[in-house]
Parts: structure tokens; sequence; C-alpha cells
């Protein structure tokens, strides 16, 4: 694994490093040789944060955490990674398996409130969009720990999002021409 650690508000400290490589390294076992772990280690206010981003077969598995201890934070981020793994492992088993998809339900419309007209862009992200089906969607947005996903529709060619809704099942947004 080639595992880049970056710091951010932060000194990265031979000990830092060394503790992030190691806890890190454990995760070796599960990717090929020449995996490649981005870890950015961040400090805001008292909050110790690590954010560890791992490239897989056109997936991407993330994970963060935040504590009082640095140390703390990259033990907990590496114990979330392999729950990620873990489970990401189970679903592509069982839809194999079983040849399980997701039914998604019908999304209401969204109505444009007077705020809605006053907000401000105060982020924006580029990323390339892969041509995926929605379930394959849904497992890459359980995998980086979003609530929503965009994607290329492998079967239409149109962009779409997955969400995640408040009852727990997933839903699709398709655009109308």
């Amino acid at each position: 694994m080639n595992i880049t650690i970056s710091g951010k508000n932060v000194e990265v400290t031979g000990a830092l490093r060394d503790a992030v490589e190691s806890k890190v390294s454990k995760l070796a076992k599960y990717f090929n040789k020449e995996a490649e772990v981005k870890a950015t280690l961040s400090v805001e206010r008292s909050r110790q944060i690590i954010e560890v981003t791992i490239p897989i077969n056109g997936s991407i598995l993330r994970a963060e955490e935040s504590t009082d201890d640095m140390y703390t934070s990259i033990d907990k981020v590496v114990d979330k990674l392999i729950k990620q793994l873990k489970k990401h492992k189970t679903k592509l088993e069982n839809r194999m398996v079983k040849y399980e998809t997701i039914r998604f339900e019908n999304i209401p419309a969204y109505e444009v409130g007077k705020d809605d007209m006053d907000s401000k862009i105060v982020k924006t992200k580029r990323f390339a969009v892969k041509p995926m089906s929605s379930e394959e969607a849904v497992l890459q947005m359980e995998l980086i720990g979003h609530n929503f996903f965009v994607f290329a529709n492998a079967d239409t060619d149109e962009v779409n999002v997955v969400y995640k809704r408040k009852d727990g099942n997933y839903g699709l947004i398709e655009p109308e021409f």
C-alpha cells in the first residue's frame, strides 16, 4: 500500500506518521500492493481530525473521525474503515448470491420557497461521473458515508441522484426534460 499523509493546520510529526502508517497498514490484507491511501490530519479548535480515502475498483472508501486526541482518531478511523469493508463485501456477496435489487419509490416534486431564492453557492465540487446502475450508486454512497450520490445512469445515460430517506430506504431522482 502506498500511504500519503498530509497535514492541515497541523505538523505531521514522525510519531504521527508512524502511528498512521502502522494502523492503516492493517488494511493491507484487504487491498492489492498498489492501493493508494490518502490520509489527511487536521486540527480545528480542539478537534483532532483524520480523513482517510482509498480508491478501490472505481469506488471510493472514505472515513473521517474526530476526537480530542489524534491517536484515538486514528484508531477509530481504522475501525470504521474495516466495518465499511466488511459491509461492502457482504452486500456484494448477497447481491451475487440472491440476485437482489433495490426498489425505489416515487419521489415527490421539490418546491422552491422564498428562502431558496436568496441562497448563495459557498462550495463547488467537480468530479468524474462514472456510468453505473442505481444499486451500485447506493453502494458507493454508503461507502463514502454520504446521504446522497450523483451518478450517470448506465441504462439511461442521464445524470441521476440516489439518496437515503429518513425511513432508511433509498430514493432515486431522475431528470425530466
